[in-house]
Protein backbone atom coordinates (compact mmCIF):
# COMPACT_ATOMS: atom_id res chain seq x y z
CA UNK A 1 0.00 0.00 0.00
CA UNK A 2 1.15 3.27 -1.04
CA UNK A 3 -0.67 5.17 1.50
CA UNK A 4 1.98 7.53 2.38
CA UNK A 5 2.55 8.72 -1.46
CA UNK A 6 -1.31 9.61 -1.48
CA UNK A 7 -1.11 11.76 1.32
CA UNK A 8 1.80 13.75 -0.24
CA UNK A 9 0.35 13.37 -4.12
CA UNK A 10 -3.01 14.41 -3.11
CA UNK A 11 -1.45 17.70 -1.48
CA UNK A 12 0.93 18.28 -4.28
CA UNK A 13 -2.54 17.47 -6.90
CA UNK A 14 -3.88 20.61 -4.67
CA UNK A 15 -0.79 22.90 -5.50
CA UNK A 16 -1.07 21.96 -8.82
CA UNK A 17 -4.49 22.91 -9.28
CA UNK A 18 -4.04 26.12 -7.41
CA UNK A 19 -1.31 26.84 -9.70
CA UNK A 20 -3.44 25.99 -12.40
CA UNK A 21 -6.01 28.27 -10.86
CA UNK A 22 -3.62 30.96 -11.23
CA UNK A 23 -2.83 30.82 -15.02
CA UNK A 24 -6.89 30.72 -15.33
CA UNK A 25 -7.10 34.11 -13.28
CA UNK A 26 -4.26 35.74 -15.02
CA UNK A 27 -5.81 34.94 -18.78
CA UNK A 28 -9.34 35.99 -18.01
CA UNK A 29 -8.53 39.15 -16.52
CA UNK A 30 -5.78 40.04 -19.04
CA UNK A 31 -7.76 38.72 -21.85
CA UNK A 32 -5.55 36.43 -23.04
CA UNK A 33 -7.01 33.35 -25.08
CA UNK A 34 -4.22 31.05 -25.36
CA UNK A 35 -0.25 31.38 -24.10
CA UNK A 36 1.42 34.72 -22.17
CA UNK A 37 0.00 37.28 -24.20
CA UNK A 38 3.48 38.70 -23.76
CA UNK A 39 2.69 39.78 -20.23
CA UNK A 40 5.89 39.07 -17.98
CA UNK A 41 3.05 38.19 -15.14
CA UNK A 42 1.49 35.75 -16.95
CA UNK A 43 4.85 34.15 -18.74
CA UNK A 44 5.94 33.46 -14.73
CA UNK A 45 2.53 32.00 -13.90
CA UNK A 46 2.72 29.77 -16.67
CA UNK A 47 6.57 28.99 -16.05
CA UNK A 48 5.37 28.08 -12.30
CA UNK A 49 2.59 25.87 -12.91
CA UNK A 50 4.79 24.13 -15.61
CA UNK A 51 7.97 24.07 -13.34
CA UNK A 52 5.56 22.02 -10.77
CA UNK A 53 4.15 19.72 -14.04
CA UNK A 54 7.83 19.00 -14.80
CA UNK A 55 9.28 18.21 -11.08
CA UNK A 56 6.59 16.79 -8.96
CA UNK A 57 5.91 13.48 -11.16
CA UNK A 58 9.11 11.92 -11.50
CA UNK A 59 9.52 12.88 -7.24
CA UNK A 60 6.07 11.11 -7.22
CA UNK A 61 7.41 8.21 -8.23
CA UNK A 62 10.70 7.96 -6.83
CA UNK A 63 8.68 8.34 -3.79
CA UNK A 64 6.49 5.49 -4.66
CA UNK A 65 9.42 3.04 -5.11
CA UNK A 66 10.64 4.14 -2.14
CA UNK A 67 7.63 2.91 -0.08
CA UNK A 68 6.71 -0.11 -2.09
CA UNK A 69 10.87 -0.99 -1.24
CA UNK A 70 9.81 -0.66 2.69
CA UNK A 71 11.43 2.54 3.02
CA UNK A 72 11.36 4.91 6.15
CA UNK A 73 8.53 6.27 6.98
CA UNK A 74 9.94 8.79 8.64
CA UNK A 75 12.04 10.07 5.72
CA UNK A 76 9.28 9.70 3.64
CA UNK A 77 7.00 12.34 5.96
CA UNK A 78 10.29 14.19 6.20
CA UNK A 79 10.73 14.62 2.42
CA UNK A 80 6.96 14.76 1.82
CA UNK A 81 6.92 17.84 3.99
CA UNK A 82 9.79 19.25 2.25
CA UNK A 83 8.44 19.01 -0.97
CA UNK A 84 5.02 20.24 -0.63
CA UNK A 85 7.08 23.44 1.14
CA UNK A 86 9.53 23.71 -2.01
CA UNK A 87 6.54 23.15 -4.23
CA UNK A 88 4.48 25.89 -2.37
CA UNK A 89 7.57 28.68 -1.72
CA UNK A 90 9.22 28.35 -5.64
CA UNK A 91 5.66 29.47 -7.72
CA UNK A 92 5.46 31.84 -4.88
CA UNK A 93 8.81 33.21 -5.45
CA UNK A 94 8.84 32.97 -9.39
CA UNK A 95 4.98 34.25 -9.85
CA UNK A 96 5.63 37.41 -7.77
CA UNK A 97 9.18 38.51 -8.19
CA UNK A 98 11.25 38.95 -11.28
CA UNK A 99 14.67 37.64 -11.17
CA UNK A 100 16.23 36.26 -7.76
CA UNK A 101 13.96 35.02 -4.53
CA UNK A 102 14.27 33.16 -1.48
CA UNK A 103 11.19 30.84 -2.96
CA UNK A 104 12.50 30.27 -6.38
CA UNK A 105 16.20 29.28 -5.50
CA UNK A 106 15.00 27.38 -1.94
CA UNK A 107 11.74 25.74 -3.72
CA UNK A 108 14.11 24.16 -6.61
CA UNK A 109 17.42 23.18 -4.45
CA UNK A 110 15.13 21.18 -1.81
CA UNK A 111 13.23 19.69 -4.93
CA UNK A 112 16.19 18.77 -6.39
CA UNK A 113 17.94 17.23 -3.12
CA UNK A 114 15.04 15.26 -3.13
CA UNK A 115 14.81 13.63 -5.90
CA UNK A 116 18.56 12.91 -5.63
CA UNK A 117 18.21 11.29 -2.48
CA UNK A 118 15.45 9.50 -3.60
CA UNK A 119 17.43 8.47 -6.54
CA UNK A 120 20.01 7.21 -4.19
CA UNK A 121 17.96 5.36 -2.09
CA UNK A 122 16.46 3.54 -4.93
CA UNK A 123 19.60 3.03 -6.39
CA UNK A 124 21.24 1.51 -3.07
CA UNK A 125 17.65 -0.74 -2.97
CA UNK A 126 18.73 -2.02 -5.83
CA UNK A 127 22.20 -2.78 -5.26
CA UNK A 128 21.82 -4.27 -1.90
CA UNK A 129 19.44 -6.54 -3.53
CA UNK A 130 21.96 -8.36 -5.97
CA UNK A 131 24.28 -9.49 -3.18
Amino acid sequence: MLHITALYASILALILLWLAYNVVVFRRTDGVDLGDGGSQTGIRHIRAQANATEYVPITLILFAIYEINGGSIYLLHAFGALLVFARIVHPLGLANKKGKSFGRFYGTLITWLIMIALALLNIYHFASNLL
